[in-house]
């Protein structure tokens, strides 16, 4: 595909949501203009105050753009985004679309091949980093797909995150955010552990946060989230804990294919899971410090 043939200063987004919003602002920021779609009107709203320009369906937007971000809730609103009836198969210009969601890597080679059948073309991006992280453009992209169409976006990527890389083929993008998701997972529950254990022992949690976050024991999550934990504050969402739970069942269907054993993510998979059960899912997942805490008998 020929780079001028793709208009970089124009793209469109699909998804306003927590993450989508933060990123398209940023978008925005950076000088572009940004043709946005979602089925929220409040999301939409919002938008087009930070200066975007609003369309009507993802073939409204597919329709005024050649490069269009993803970043979508389920399988099957990416589905309906891309090869629904009013989705961006249906418009006749050339596409790239940068798919950024967390979703199972069938899907992601399904709408690869989707595309192609169209001569459009399809690039796995997720990305690494909470909502809070996006607003602030402290994202990594993990570009995987067609290697010319990488060469045309690339100059995009600066505007909303400080790193991206373009890991090969399609699906490779897919497969690096369920390696970082599993970290940030289990980090997040080492983190609450010993926030729980820290006041099962009568420490002063603000002294033990700012000890420990640069010590060699420290991790991003537990700067991160950890104030969160510290506070016992955890209705400030930048992730919920049932949008987790989504993503810590692909990981889960990601290493049983492969018959890969991954004992601590499933015991970390199992206290999120009672975290939901319990009523949690709304919430912060940095809340899995208040189910650690319940084990230890802490009270705050």
């Amino acid at each position: 595909m020929e780079n001028n043939k793709m208009n970089t200063k124009k793209i469109g987004f699909i998804g306003l949501g927590i993450m989508g919003s933060a990123i398209s602002n940023n978008l925005l920021k950076s000088g572009l203009e940004v043709i946005g779609y979602d089925i929220s009107q409040a999301a939409l709203n919002q938008f087009k105050k930070n200066g975007g320009v609003t369309a009507s369906s993802p073939m409204d937007v597919a329709n005024q753009t050649n490069i269009i971000f993803t970043s979508l809730p389920t399988e099957n609103v990416i589905r309906e985004v891309i090869t629904g009836k009013e989705g961006i198969c249906s418009s006749k210009n050339n596409h790239i679309v940068l798919e950024l969601s967390t979703m199972p890597l069938r899907l992601k080679l399904e709408m690869h091949h989707a595309m192609q059948t169209q001569n459009k073309i399809f690039m796995d991006c997720p990305v690494s980093g909470t909502g809070a992280q996006a607003a602030t453009g402290d994202l990594i992209v993990f570009a995987s797909g067609d290697q010319g169409a990488y060469d045309i976006v690339k100059g995009i990527f600066p505007g909303m995150s400080k790193a991206n890389y373009h890991l090969g083929e399609c699906g490779n993008g897919s497969k690096m955010k369920f390696l970082a998701n599993l970290l940030v997972s289990i980090h997040n529950v080492a983190a609450g552990e010993v926030i729980a254990l820290a006041g099962k022992a009568g420490m002063h949690l603000p002294d033990v946060y700012e000890v420990l976050k640069d010590s060699a024991g420290g991790s991003k999550m537990f700067a991160i989230r950890g104030p969160l934990m510290v506070n016992n504050q955890y209705d400030q969402v930048t992730a919920t804990i049932d949008t987790f739970m989504k993503d810590l069942g692909i990981i889960s269907e990601f290493a049983n294919d492969l018959h890969c054993p991954t004992p601590l993510f499933d015991v970390t998979h199992q206290l999120y899971t009672t975290c939901q059960n319990q009523g949690k899912g709304s919430l912060d997942t940095a809340a899995v410090c208040l189910l650690l805490e319940e084990f230890a008998g802490v009270k705050r």
